[in-house]
């Protein structure tokens, strides 16, 4: 039995049964923005699951799915072939001032802020409060705090990216706009949730596979004060661990990541160019924790043999567990088409190899 708490962007994203994380010695267990209310589905091998209640995709002519996420009209987009939705609209694509987008607050008051979350602050209390007292799992606050992903929703991907170089005024006022969004959320989160989880979670994916999404240079000038603000407000009101989620080639942007408070970096795409977990935690074990590279799932997780999914596994393992400072995950969400004998192997390693004395 599972239940599919946020479709958006992923695939199946399931929320797993307590019986499963025993199994598998899982030790942390996340709080999430989520859906209170959910409704019978089925997924599309034909297994029974749950959908939340407000998460309503609608069949196209051509066959894609479309759902609209907010308030304000942001849609969604996945053709038949596809395992993840992608952005197909943007609510600020036609902006062309910085007047227009200071004129809308209602954007980036829901811009991810998603309809079919409709748990409230007190449930998420509850549900931490319950998890930090009754149970020994390390507790994981997920926290969007999307900058410049959220600049790439509400103007369109191709378009943020072009107004980092060449409409600056604009790309600073929507991360701006986001940045005090984003801090005004945090502030109504960590009221509720901030005396039970010691991690928190935060995402903005940088990386591309071979390079960064943007230069460092253009990161620093355009980009990290936003982050380092927003990062600094998290750790002034709160005490506990930063985690960043940021997939593919971020290596030349971690020495920044460090200064702007970031502890932990996930989910370490060794894969990606320059992400060697030999040379990352060389150069950055001391003051970084890494929180996944335990085993790549492009290519031999779904398609490759137990043996070699073991063989995975001890390697990052070795090359990342001395001295501490490792969370054993799987680089990123396990893909649909992924044997369940090879997960099986992937958690037997992790038993066989995994227990080490910092």
């Amino acid at each position: 039995y599972f239940k599919k708490i946020n479709p958006v962007g992923k695939p199946d994203i399931v929320k797993v049964e307590d019986a499963v994380l025993e199994r598998i010695r899982a030790d942390c267990k996340p709080v999430l923005f989520e859906g209170q209310t959910y409704r019978a589905g089925v997924l599309s091998d034909g297994t029974a699951c749950e959908y939340p209640a407000n998460w309503n995709p609608k069949r196209q002519p051509d066959g894609c799915e479309v759902v609209t996420i907010d308030k304000v009209g942001t849609t969604m987009r996945r053709s038949p072939s596809a395992a993840y939705f992608f952005f197909d609209s943007a609510p600020l694509a036609d902006a062309n001032s910085v007047a227009e987008i200071k004129k809308r607050d209602d954007v980036f008051e829901s811009y991810d802020a998603w309809c079919f979350w409709d748990r409230d602050y007190k449930e998420m209390a509850a549900e931490a409060k319950e998890l930090y007292e009754r149970t020994d799992y390390l507790i994981v606050g997920n926290f969007p705090g999307h900058i410049f992903a959220g600049g790439e929703i509400v103007r369109g991907y191709e378009t943020f990216l072009t107004d980092l170089l060449q409409n600056t005024s604009i790309a600073r006022c929507v991360m701006e706009k986001l940045t005090e969004h984003q801090i005004a959320r945090f502030d109504r989160y960590v009221r509720a949730v901030g005396p039970y989880v010691q991690v928190i979670n935060v995402s903005d994916d940088l990386g591309a596979q071979n390079a960064p999404l943007i230069s460092p240079e253009l990161y620093r000038k355009m980009v990290k004060p936003y982050h380092a603000k927003l990062y600094g407000h998290i750790k002034s009101k709160w005490q506990g661990y930063l985690l960043m989620h940021s997939d593919g080639a971020v290596a030349p942007l971690i020495p920044d990541l460090i200064e702007i408070g970031v502890d932990i970096l996930n989910p370490v795409q060794h894969t990606a160019g320059g992400m060697d977990l030999g040379v990352l935690k060389r150069e950055f074990g001391r003051d970084l924790a890494f929180w996944g590279g335990g085993c790549d799932t492009q290519a031999v997780l779904p398609f490759g043999k137990p043996d070699q999914v073991k063989d995975e596994v001890r390697r990052s393992i070795e090359q990342l567990a001395p001295g501490g400072g490792f969370v054993f995950c799987q680089i990123q969400i396990i893909q649909p088409e992924t044997p369940p004998e090879n997960i099986a192997a992937m958690y037997e390693a992790v038993a066989e190899y995994g227990s080490y004395c910092a």
